[in-house]
């Protein structure tokens, strides 16, 4: 029997596109790395209110350097990533509490439908330039991602209960205690250590953590790509060449 797999803790909202990058990094090794990956849908505003932050794109210049950033981002990471129209509407105006409140609702009644819808969300909003804050918005999203329409329908006629509003408020609360002053934030537990990461680019630094091998963002096509290598070379009945003997060296 090998080693108990290391808990890792992702604190995520679907407004942040930074961390959408993180959470399809960390899905794609927590079949590759010997990991437990709970993922905590988090209310980004109660933790930049909490923390005294403000989002980056108020200042001018970082709002430029951002829209760039994380276009390379989602080149690099394989992520179809793309800023909406009216940036400072979806950030500053609508917000995201319903489509996080509905995420808390799904992690507490169906969790292995989470990352299935919270996909769904970042692609509405950061893929498709589409709402995410009407309730047929998040029906939708979740419709996408193979839930039952009659089950999110229940899911979303609980987002307003107080069982939902708490569970989300505990959770925002939990990543704040953590020291989080944005999102995401992945938090690992090793050997009666906790370790917070902030930021979707700390994953090969994770790696040094765990005692894992970084094989890049796109590690699950980098295995897939390899099998299918080692598949076509045993069908063609290739074989690993000799080496070669010194009579034969230059």
């Amino acid at each position: 029997m090998g080693p108990l797999p290391r808990t890792l803790e992702l604190f995520y909202d679907v407004l942040s596109p930074y961390s959408w990058l993180g959470f399809e990094v960390l899905c794609r090794y927590k079949n590759i790395w010997n990991i437990s990956l709970q993922l905590r849908p988090t209310f980004i505003a109660g933790i930049m209110k909490d923390s005294g932050n403000q989002p980056p794109a108020l200042l001018p210049r970082k709002a430029q350097y951002l829209r760039n950033d994380v276009r390379l981002l989602g080149q690099h990471v394989q992520v179809p990533v793309q800023f909406p129209k009216d940036f400072f509407s979806v950030i500053l105006e609508k917000g995201s509490l319903s489509a996080m409140r509905f995420l808390t609702a799904v992690s507490m009644e169906h969790p292995e439908m989470l990352e299935k819808v919270s996909r769904e969300l970042w692609m509405r909003v950061w893929s498709r330039d589409e709402d995410i804050t009407e309730p047929q918005s998040i029906l939708a999203a979740a419709e996408k991602a193979g839930m039952p329409s009659e089950q999110a329908r229940g899911l979303l006629e609980k987002i307003s209960t107080p069982k939902v509003k708490n569970k989300l408020k505990e959770t925002t609360e939990a990543a704040c205690k953590y020291g989080a002053f944005g999102l995401p934030i992945t938090v690992a537990h090793l050997d009666n250590q906790t370790h917070v990461l902030f930021g979707s680019d700390r994953m090969e630094l994770l790696a040094h953590l765990l005692g894992e091998k970084w094989m890049g963002p796109c590690a699950s096509s980098h295995k897939r790509q390899t099998l299918r290598m080692a598949r076509r070379s045993k069908t063609i009945g290739i074989k690993s060449r000799p080496s070669a003997s010194p009579s034969s060296t230059v």
